[in-house]
């Protein structure tokens, strides 16, 4: 006779983890001076120089730095 076998309770769930709060609402300090960036100014910036060069992919970080560094630069 064949023996029957168990299967093992599956483990159970862990505690949810909190969430994090959403990309689009990070703010990235200016040069400690009081004033901020966010992250869809960044965002609106780096796509009008990816809009400007043509909507050329590939270029997608240097167009994001070029962004964050032209508003920091003006919120100094």
């Amino acid at each position: 006779m064949a023996k029957s076998v168990k299967k093992a309770a599956p483990a159970p769930k862990s505690a949810a983890k909190p969430r994090t709060p959403s990309a689009k609402n990070t703010v990235i300090p200016a040069n400690g001076n009081g004033k901020s960036i966010s992250h869809e100014q960044i965002a609106m910036l780096a796509h009008r120089f990816f809009a400007e060069r043509g909507r050329v992919h590939g270029n997608h970080e240097e167009d994001w730095f070029r962004a964050e560094g032209e508003l920091r630069a003006q919120a100094y």
